[in-house]
């Protein structure tokens, strides 16, 4: 790579910028476009970013599977979709969905329906159901385990 002066401040800016979180290579790319970089040197910035362990793939999507679920109680349906609007891989996605335990996702699913159950004050069952459902939905659950659960909560009322 031709390491001029510039480069180098390009490069240890990014560095940096991929140390204080996990990125994708579409992340990095964008940030050196809204640099200014051209094409080849931002190839090459990308190749040298690789090889120092700076951008991995595998590793975003872990770690963006895991932080996704567990702070904002994404389902795996939300999860996969963002991984695929980062151009992540189909392998890299199922790695990164073993990062969730079934008995983590499923307990994760209990806690949330409970809470969003809980705090909706619609009078009427039929709107109070529909917000459950879509709220639920939105948040990337599957709907047969959406809808399994709001017939449990609306046979534990009767």
């Amino acid at each position: 790579m031709n390491q001029n002066p510039n480069n180098e401040v390009i490069i240890k800016k990014i560095e940096s910028y991929c140390a204080y979180q996990d990125r994708c290579h579409q992340e990095v790319t964008q940030k050196l476009k809204s640099m200014l970089i051209d094409s080849s040197t931002l190839d090459e910035i990308i190749v040298h970013l690789i090889q120092n362990k700076f951008l991995n793939e595998e590793r975003f999507a872990c770690s963006f599977a895991r932080g996704k679920h567990r702070i904002k109680s994404w389902g795996n349906i939300r999860i996969i979709n963002e991984l695929k609007a980062r151009n992540i891989t189909q392998t890299n996605i199922k790695t990164a969905l073993k990062e969730i335990t079934t008995e983590e996702y499923f307990a994760t699913f209990e806690n949330l329906s409970a809470r969003v159950w809980e705090n909706i004050t619609e009078k009427n069952e039929l709107k109070k159901r529909k917000k459950f459902c879509d709220y639920l939905l939105r948040k990337g659950y599957e709907s047969q385990l959406v809808y399994e659960k709001v017939k449990e909560l609306e046979k534990s009322i009767d």
